[in-house]
Protein backbone atom coordinates (compact mmCIF):
# COMPACT_ATOMS: atom_id res chain seq x y z
CA UNK A 1 0.00 0.00 0.00
CA UNK A 2 1.43 3.44 -1.28
CA UNK A 3 1.27 6.07 0.97
CA UNK A 4 2.17 10.09 1.14
CA UNK A 5 3.70 10.99 4.16
CA UNK A 6 3.60 14.35 3.30
CA UNK A 7 0.25 14.85 4.79
CA UNK A 8 1.31 13.91 8.09
CA UNK A 9 2.92 17.85 8.51
CA UNK A 10 -0.85 18.80 7.80
CA UNK A 11 -2.46 16.51 10.17
CA UNK A 12 0.08 17.85 12.84
CA UNK A 13 -0.36 21.42 12.09
CA UNK A 14 -4.35 20.71 12.23
CA UNK A 15 -3.94 19.27 15.70
CA UNK A 16 -1.68 21.90 16.54
CA UNK A 17 -4.12 24.60 15.56
CA UNK A 18 -7.16 23.10 17.44
CA UNK A 19 -4.99 22.55 20.95
CA UNK A 20 -3.61 26.00 20.51
CA UNK A 21 -7.30 27.13 20.08
CA UNK A 22 -8.11 24.93 23.42
CA UNK A 23 -10.09 26.85 26.31
CA UNK A 24 -8.56 23.83 28.88
CA UNK A 25 -5.48 22.64 28.04
CA UNK A 26 -5.40 19.79 30.83
CA UNK A 27 -9.17 18.66 30.45
CA UNK A 28 -8.32 17.79 26.57
CA UNK A 29 -9.66 14.10 26.08
CA UNK A 30 -6.80 12.39 24.59
CA UNK A 31 -9.07 8.87 23.80
CA UNK A 32 -11.89 11.12 21.88
CA UNK A 33 -8.44 12.69 20.05
CA UNK A 34 -6.75 9.52 19.49
CA UNK A 35 -9.93 7.22 18.53
CA UNK A 36 -11.18 9.87 16.18
CA UNK A 37 -8.06 10.08 14.25
CA UNK A 38 -7.25 6.02 14.51
CA UNK A 39 -11.18 5.74 13.25
CA UNK A 40 -10.35 8.36 10.02
CA UNK A 41 -7.46 6.31 9.12
CA UNK A 42 -9.20 2.71 9.38
CA UNK A 43 -12.09 4.28 7.38
CA UNK A 44 -10.03 5.79 4.43
CA UNK A 45 -8.22 2.40 4.58
CA UNK A 46 -11.45 0.47 4.07
CA UNK A 47 -12.66 2.19 2.05
CA UNK A 48 -10.22 2.77 -0.70
CA UNK A 49 -7.25 -0.28 0.40
CA UNK A 50 -9.49 -2.92 1.39
CA UNK A 51 -10.55 -4.59 -1.70
CA UNK A 52 -13.97 -6.23 -0.20
CA UNK A 53 -14.85 -2.83 1.53
CA UNK A 54 -13.78 -1.13 -1.37
CA UNK A 55 -16.14 -3.02 -3.69
CA UNK A 56 -19.06 -2.94 -1.16
CA UNK A 57 -18.80 1.61 -1.32
CA UNK A 58 -18.14 1.38 -5.05
CA UNK A 59 -21.48 -0.24 -5.14
CA UNK A 60 -23.41 2.12 -2.69
CA UNK A 61 -22.01 5.03 -4.61
CA UNK A 62 -22.93 3.77 -8.48
CA UNK A 63 -26.81 2.58 -6.87
CA UNK A 64 -26.68 6.28 -5.36
CA UNK A 65 -25.25 8.01 -8.86
CA UNK A 66 -28.30 5.59 -10.40
CA UNK A 67 -30.56 6.96 -8.02
CA UNK A 68 -29.47 10.68 -9.15
CA UNK A 69 -30.29 10.06 -12.73
CA UNK A 70 -34.12 9.30 -12.05
CA UNK A 71 -34.47 13.34 -11.74
CA UNK A 72 -33.35 13.37 -14.93
CA UNK A 73 -36.55 12.04 -16.53
CA UNK A 74 -38.44 14.35 -14.21
CA UNK A 75 -36.21 17.63 -15.39
CA UNK A 76 -36.81 16.68 -19.25
CA UNK A 77 -40.21 16.22 -18.65
CA UNK A 78 -40.49 19.82 -17.25
CA UNK A 79 -38.03 21.43 -19.39
CA UNK A 80 -38.79 19.63 -22.27
CA UNK A 81 -35.51 17.90 -24.22
CA UNK A 82 -33.92 20.46 -26.41
CA UNK A 83 -33.09 22.64 -22.91
CA UNK A 84 -32.39 19.54 -21.05
CA UNK A 85 -29.48 18.76 -23.72
CA UNK A 86 -28.50 22.40 -23.56
CA UNK A 87 -24.99 21.94 -22.63
CA UNK A 88 -24.05 25.78 -21.72
CA UNK A 89 -23.19 26.33 -18.34
CA UNK A 90 -26.11 28.09 -17.13
CA UNK A 91 -28.62 25.47 -18.44
CA UNK A 92 -26.45 22.40 -17.03
CA UNK A 93 -26.65 24.23 -13.83
CA UNK A 94 -30.95 25.20 -13.83
CA UNK A 95 -31.89 22.16 -15.41
CA UNK A 96 -29.43 19.77 -13.97
CA UNK A 97 -28.01 20.79 -10.63
CA UNK A 98 -31.57 22.28 -9.02
CA UNK A 99 -33.73 19.10 -9.75
CA UNK A 100 -31.71 17.02 -8.48
CA UNK A 101 -31.59 18.63 -4.79
CA UNK A 102 -35.63 18.71 -5.50
CA UNK A 103 -35.46 14.79 -6.26
CA UNK A 104 -33.14 13.93 -3.61
CA UNK A 105 -34.83 15.81 -0.70
CA UNK A 106 -37.67 13.94 -1.71
CA UNK A 107 -36.19 10.49 -2.01
CA UNK A 108 -34.31 11.09 1.54
CA UNK A 109 -37.52 12.25 3.15
CA UNK A 110 -39.25 8.86 1.95
CA UNK A 111 -36.14 6.87 3.16
CA UNK A 112 -36.82 8.50 6.83
CA UNK A 113 -40.40 7.76 6.87
CA UNK A 114 -40.01 3.85 6.51
CA UNK A 115 -37.43 4.23 8.88
CA UNK A 116 -33.89 3.50 7.08
CA UNK A 117 -32.14 5.98 7.83
CA UNK A 118 -33.00 6.19 11.42
CA UNK A 119 -31.21 2.45 11.28
CA UNK A 120 -28.14 3.34 9.48
CA UNK A 121 -27.75 6.74 12.03
CA UNK A 122 -28.17 4.53 15.17
CA UNK A 123 -25.92 2.11 13.68
CA UNK A 124 -23.07 4.98 12.97
CA UNK A 125 -24.15 6.73 16.68
CA UNK A 126 -23.49 3.25 18.34
CA UNK A 127 -19.95 3.01 16.44
CA UNK A 128 -19.27 6.46 17.30
CA UNK A 129 -20.31 6.14 20.92
CA UNK A 130 -18.43 2.80 21.56
CA UNK A 131 -14.72 3.86 20.01
CA UNK A 132 -14.64 7.13 21.12
CA UNK A 133 -16.54 7.14 24.52
CA UNK A 134 -18.92 10.41 23.58
CA UNK A 135 -22.29 11.05 25.16
CA UNK A 136 -25.10 9.90 23.44
CA UNK A 137 -26.64 13.23 22.14
CA UNK A 138 -23.52 13.99 20.47
CA UNK A 139 -23.06 10.88 18.89
CA UNK A 140 -26.44 10.70 17.64
CA UNK A 141 -26.48 14.43 16.27
CA UNK A 142 -23.32 13.72 14.72
CA UNK A 143 -23.92 10.39 13.02
CA UNK A 144 -27.50 12.54 11.82
CA UNK A 145 -25.22 15.19 10.56
CA UNK A 146 -23.49 12.85 7.67
CA UNK A 147 -26.98 12.90 6.05
CA UNK A 148 -29.03 15.82 6.84
CA UNK A 149 -28.44 19.47 6.98
CA UNK A 150 -27.08 21.91 9.54
CA UNK A 151 -30.63 22.61 10.89
CA UNK A 152 -32.23 19.37 10.73
CA UNK A 153 -29.59 17.03 12.17
CA UNK A 154 -30.45 18.96 15.54
CA UNK A 155 -33.96 18.08 15.46
CA UNK A 156 -33.16 14.20 16.33
CA UNK A 157 -31.57 15.44 19.84
CA UNK A 158 -34.33 18.02 19.98
CA UNK A 159 -35.43 16.81 23.71
CA UNK A 160 -31.62 17.52 24.92
CA UNK A 161 -30.09 20.84 23.37
CA UNK A 162 -31.25 22.98 26.27
CA UNK A 163 -29.15 20.64 28.57
CA UNK A 164 -26.46 20.05 26.50
CA UNK A 165 -23.11 21.08 27.97
CA UNK A 166 -20.98 23.53 26.10
CA UNK A 167 -19.00 20.90 24.70
CA UNK A 168 -21.73 19.49 23.97
CA UNK A 169 -22.73 22.12 21.65
CA UNK A 170 -19.52 23.01 20.20
CA UNK A 171 -19.59 19.20 19.19
CA UNK A 172 -23.15 19.93 17.98
CA UNK A 173 -22.15 23.07 15.85
CA UNK A 174 -18.91 21.57 14.53
CA UNK A 175 -20.71 18.26 13.34
CA UNK A 176 -22.44 20.74 11.09
CA UNK A 177 -20.05 22.70 9.92
CA UNK A 178 -18.12 19.53 8.92
CA UNK A 179 -20.37 17.76 6.68
CA UNK A 180 -23.06 18.36 3.73
CA UNK A 181 -26.58 17.30 3.61
CA UNK A 182 -28.13 14.56 1.23
CA UNK A 183 -29.53 17.28 -1.23
CA UNK A 184 -26.08 19.07 -2.09
CA UNK A 185 -24.20 16.21 -2.14
CA UNK A 186 -26.53 15.23 -5.09
CA UNK A 187 -25.74 17.90 -6.49
CA UNK A 188 -22.19 17.97 -6.24
CA UNK A 189 -21.97 15.05 -7.75
CA UNK A 190 -23.57 16.16 -10.78
CA UNK A 191 -21.30 19.77 -11.04
CA UNK A 192 -18.16 17.14 -10.36
CA UNK A 193 -18.80 14.29 -12.78
CA UNK A 194 -20.37 16.28 -14.99
CA UNK A 195 -21.82 13.80 -18.69
CA UNK A 196 -19.34 10.92 -17.36
CA UNK A 197 -21.15 8.33 -15.27
CA UNK A 198 -17.71 6.49 -14.42
CA UNK A 199 -16.70 9.93 -13.27
CA UNK A 200 -19.91 10.60 -11.05
CA UNK A 201 -19.74 7.12 -9.43
CA UNK A 202 -16.15 8.28 -8.71
CA UNK A 203 -17.07 11.49 -6.85
CA UNK A 204 -20.06 9.78 -5.35
CA UNK A 205 -17.75 7.54 -3.62
CA UNK A 206 -15.25 10.25 -2.42
CA UNK A 207 -18.07 12.74 -1.19
CA UNK A 208 -19.87 9.95 0.77
CA UNK A 209 -16.44 8.82 1.94
CA UNK A 210 -15.62 12.20 3.49
CA UNK A 211 -18.99 13.10 4.77
CA UNK A 212 -18.60 10.10 7.06
CA UNK A 213 -15.26 10.31 7.67
CA UNK A 214 -15.53 13.93 8.77
CA UNK A 215 -17.66 13.04 11.66
CA UNK A 216 -14.89 11.81 13.96
CA UNK A 217 -12.61 14.51 13.16
CA UNK A 218 -15.55 16.68 13.94
CA UNK A 219 -15.07 14.97 17.64
CA UNK A 220 -11.56 15.30 17.43
CA UNK A 221 -11.50 19.49 16.67
CA UNK A 222 -14.37 19.88 19.22
CA UNK A 223 -13.59 18.50 22.15
CA UNK A 224 -9.47 19.71 21.26
CA UNK A 225 -11.38 23.13 21.66
CA UNK A 226 -13.71 22.94 23.86
CA UNK A 227 -13.03 20.33 26.08
CA UNK A 228 -15.61 18.76 28.18
CA UNK A 229 -15.39 20.32 32.15
CA UNK A 230 -19.24 19.47 32.86
CA UNK A 231 -21.33 16.34 33.82
CA UNK A 232 -23.23 15.47 30.61
CA UNK A 233 -26.99 14.37 30.88
CA UNK A 234 -26.98 12.17 28.36
CA UNK A 235 -23.48 10.05 29.22
CA UNK A 236 -23.73 6.50 27.42
CA UNK A 237 -26.45 5.36 25.24
CA UNK A 238 -29.82 7.69 24.65
CA UNK A 239 -33.34 6.81 23.84
CA UNK A 240 -33.69 7.51 20.07
CA UNK A 241 -36.86 9.38 19.23
CA UNK A 242 -37.45 9.89 15.89
CA UNK A 243 -40.50 11.87 15.14
CA UNK A 244 -42.25 10.85 11.80
CA UNK A 245 -43.98 14.11 10.11
CA UNK A 246 -45.65 12.32 7.30
CA UNK A 247 -48.59 10.28 7.09
CA UNK A 248 -47.27 7.89 4.38
CA UNK A 249 -45.20 7.54 1.27
CA UNK A 250 -46.67 10.24 -0.92
CA UNK A 251 -46.48 12.53 1.95
CA UNK A 252 -43.17 11.91 2.42
CA UNK A 253 -42.06 12.25 -1.14
CA UNK A 254 -44.51 15.37 -1.42
CA UNK A 255 -42.99 17.33 1.67
CA UNK A 256 -39.40 16.07 0.64
CA UNK A 257 -40.22 17.90 -2.50
CA UNK A 258 -41.42 21.37 -1.12
CA UNK A 259 -37.74 20.91 1.28
CA UNK A 260 -36.01 21.02 -1.90
CA UNK A 261 -37.79 23.20 -4.06
CA UNK A 262 -36.73 25.32 -0.82
CA UNK A 263 -33.00 24.47 -0.77
CA UNK A 264 -32.52 24.90 -4.65
CA UNK A 265 -34.39 28.42 -4.53
CA UNK A 266 -31.48 29.52 -2.02
CA UNK A 267 -28.72 27.88 -3.51
CA UNK A 268 -30.08 29.91 -6.79
CA UNK A 269 -30.29 32.89 -5.13
CA UNK A 270 -27.33 32.57 -2.89
CA UNK A 271 -25.29 31.67 -5.92
CA UNK A 272 -26.75 34.48 -8.11
CA UNK A 273 -26.14 37.10 -5.76
CA UNK A 274 -22.59 35.68 -4.63
CA UNK A 275 -20.80 35.65 -8.16
CA UNK A 276 -22.50 38.98 -8.54
CA UNK A 277 -20.08 40.57 -5.81
CA UNK A 278 -17.58 38.83 -6.53
CA UNK A 279 -17.19 39.92 -9.97
CA UNK A 280 -17.90 43.46 -8.43
CA UNK A 281 -14.64 43.01 -5.98
CA UNK A 282 -12.81 41.61 -8.70
CA UNK A 283 -13.17 44.18 -11.05
CA UNK A 284 -12.16 46.78 -8.31
CA UNK A 285 -9.02 44.60 -7.63
CA UNK A 286 -8.12 44.29 -11.26
CA UNK A 287 -8.54 48.26 -11.66
CA UNK A 288 -6.21 48.23 -8.34
CA UNK A 289 -3.75 45.70 -9.75
CA UNK A 290 -3.37 47.50 -12.81
CA UNK A 291 -1.52 50.71 -11.16
CA UNK A 292 1.95 50.81 -11.54
CA UNK A 293 2.75 50.40 -8.00
CA UNK A 294 1.04 47.73 -7.33
CA UNK A 295 1.69 45.33 -10.99
CA UNK A 296 5.09 44.67 -10.42
CA UNK A 297 4.91 42.87 -6.89
CA UNK A 298 2.29 41.09 -8.27
CA UNK A 299 4.40 39.69 -10.46
CA UNK A 300 6.83 38.68 -8.59
CA UNK A 301 4.46 36.63 -6.59
CA UNK A 302 3.50 35.46 -9.97
CA UNK A 303 -0.23 36.64 -10.55
CA UNK A 304 -0.99 37.93 -13.40
CA UNK A 305 -3.65 39.62 -12.46
CA UNK A 306 -5.38 40.76 -9.09
CA UNK A 307 -8.45 38.91 -7.74
CA UNK A 308 -10.33 37.52 -5.28
CA UNK A 309 -8.96 34.02 -6.12
CA UNK A 310 -5.66 35.00 -6.77
CA UNK A 311 -5.63 36.47 -3.32
CA UNK A 312 -7.19 33.36 -1.68
CA UNK A 313 -4.67 31.46 -3.37
CA UNK A 314 -1.94 33.16 -2.31
CA UNK A 315 -3.02 33.14 1.74
CA UNK A 316 -4.45 29.52 1.71
CA UNK A 317 -1.45 27.98 -0.66
CA UNK A 318 0.37 26.97 2.97
CA UNK A 319 -2.28 24.90 4.01
CA UNK A 320 -3.09 23.22 0.78
CA UNK A 321 0.64 22.63 0.87
CA UNK A 322 0.74 21.33 4.29
CA UNK A 323 -2.39 18.84 3.25
CA UNK A 324 -0.02 17.12 0.50
CA UNK A 325 -1.53 18.64 -2.55
CA UNK A 326 0.85 18.22 -5.90
CA UNK A 327 3.35 21.30 -5.53
CA UNK A 328 1.61 22.48 -8.89
CA UNK A 329 -1.73 23.00 -7.71
CA UNK A 330 -1.10 24.17 -4.46
CA UNK A 331 -2.27 27.77 -5.35
CA UNK A 332 -5.18 26.79 -7.14
CA UNK A 333 -6.33 23.97 -4.31
CA UNK A 334 -5.73 27.33 -1.80
CA UNK A 335 -7.79 29.69 -3.65
CA UNK A 336 -10.96 26.65 -3.17
CA UNK A 337 -9.89 26.65 0.18
CA UNK A 338 -10.47 30.45 0.40
CA UNK A 339 -13.45 30.29 -1.40
CA UNK A 340 -15.09 27.31 0.77
CA UNK A 341 -15.06 29.93 3.59
CA UNK A 342 -14.70 33.33 2.95
CA UNK A 343 -18.11 32.42 0.25
CA UNK A 344 -19.33 28.97 0.23
CA UNK A 345 -18.49 25.47 -0.59
CA UNK A 346 -20.65 25.59 -3.36
CA UNK A 347 -18.94 28.05 -4.95
CA UNK A 348 -15.95 26.42 -4.49
CA UNK A 349 -17.14 22.94 -5.79
CA UNK A 350 -18.27 25.29 -8.89
CA UNK A 351 -14.29 26.48 -9.30
CA UNK A 352 -13.16 22.87 -9.02
CA UNK A 353 -15.71 21.60 -11.45
CA UNK A 354 -14.73 24.19 -13.90
CA UNK A 355 -10.77 23.63 -13.32
CA UNK A 356 -11.50 19.50 -13.98
CA UNK A 357 -13.35 19.89 -16.99
CA UNK A 358 -10.80 22.58 -18.38
CA UNK A 359 -7.94 22.22 -20.93
CA UNK A 360 -5.47 22.24 -18.47
CA UNK A 361 -7.05 20.96 -15.20
CA UNK A 362 -5.06 19.85 -11.93
CA UNK A 363 -3.89 16.33 -11.38
CA UNK A 364 -6.15 13.86 -10.24
CA UNK A 365 -5.05 13.66 -6.76
CA UNK A 366 -5.22 17.15 -6.18
CA UNK A 367 -8.61 17.51 -7.57
CA UNK A 368 -9.60 14.41 -4.95
CA UNK A 369 -8.15 16.11 -2.19
CA UNK A 370 -9.58 19.06 -2.85
CA UNK A 371 -13.09 17.23 -3.37
CA UNK A 372 -12.22 16.04 0.59
CA UNK A 373 -10.96 19.10 2.02
CA UNK A 374 -14.47 21.41 0.11
CA UNK A 375 -17.19 18.90 1.80
CA UNK A 376 -18.57 20.59 4.71
CA UNK A 377 -21.00 23.61 5.72
CA UNK A 378 -17.97 26.08 6.90
CA UNK A 379 -18.57 29.42 6.34
CA UNK A 380 -19.32 32.91 7.84
CA UNK A 381 -22.45 32.66 6.06
CA UNK A 382 -23.42 29.26 7.79
CA UNK A 383 -22.98 30.84 11.01
CA UNK A 384 -26.45 32.91 10.85
CA UNK A 385 -27.68 29.93 9.69
CA UNK A 386 -26.97 27.58 12.94
CA UNK A 387 -27.82 30.33 15.15
CA UNK A 388 -31.16 30.61 13.98
CA UNK A 389 -31.53 26.88 13.72
CA UNK A 390 -30.87 25.53 16.64
CA UNK A 391 -31.29 28.92 18.28
CA UNK A 392 -35.06 28.30 17.50
CA UNK A 393 -34.89 24.82 19.11
CA UNK A 394 -33.53 25.88 22.50
CA UNK A 395 -33.87 29.55 22.47
CA UNK A 396 -32.35 29.90 26.05
CA UNK A 397 -28.78 28.94 24.24
CA UNK A 398 -28.69 31.46 21.93
CA UNK A 399 -25.84 33.43 23.98
CA UNK A 400 -23.67 30.13 24.13
CA UNK A 401 -24.15 29.66 20.75
CA UNK A 402 -23.87 33.26 19.72
CA UNK A 403 -20.04 32.49 21.67
CA UNK A 404 -19.00 29.00 20.21
CA UNK A 405 -20.39 30.14 16.85
CA UNK A 406 -17.27 31.14 14.95
CA UNK A 407 -14.70 28.72 16.70
CA UNK A 408 -17.03 25.95 16.02
CA UNK A 409 -17.31 26.85 12.03
CA UNK A 410 -13.15 26.80 12.49
CA UNK A 411 -13.42 23.45 13.79
CA UNK A 412 -15.64 22.51 11.12
CA UNK A 413 -13.52 23.65 8.59
CA UNK A 414 -10.08 22.32 9.87
CA UNK A 415 -11.91 19.19 10.57
CA UNK A 416 -12.82 18.77 6.59
CA UNK A 417 -9.21 19.82 6.41
CA UNK A 418 -8.16 16.91 8.42
CA UNK A 419 -10.74 14.16 6.47
CA UNK A 420 -8.71 15.63 3.05
CA UNK A 421 -5.50 15.17 4.57
CA UNK A 422 -5.70 11.63 6.05
CA UNK A 423 -7.42 10.97 2.55
CA UNK A 424 -4.17 12.11 0.83
CA UNK A 425 -2.08 10.11 2.88
CA UNK A 426 -3.75 6.92 1.70
CA UNK A 427 -4.43 7.82 -2.04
Amino acid sequence: MELHFGGIIGLIVLLGIGFAMSSDHKRIPWRIVIGGVALQFLLVVLFLKVPATTVVFEKIAAVATRILQFSNAGAEYIFGQELFTNKAVGFVFAIHVLPTIIFFASFMSILYHIGLMQRVVGAMSWVMNRTMGVSGAESLAMAANVFVGQTEAPLVVRPYVSSMTRSELMTLMTGGFATIAGGVFAAYVSMLGGDDAQSKIEFARHLLMASVMSAPAAFVMAKLMIPETEVSKTSGKINQKFERTTINVLDAATTGASDGLRLAANVGAMLLALIALVSGVDYVLGWIGESSMIHPMLAKCGIESLSLQSILGLLFSPLAWAMGVESGDIRAVGSLLGQKICLTEFIAYDSLSKNLHSLEPMQHRSGIIATYALCGFANFGSIAIQLGGIGGIAPDRRKDLAKLGFRAMIGGAMASFMTATIAGIVL
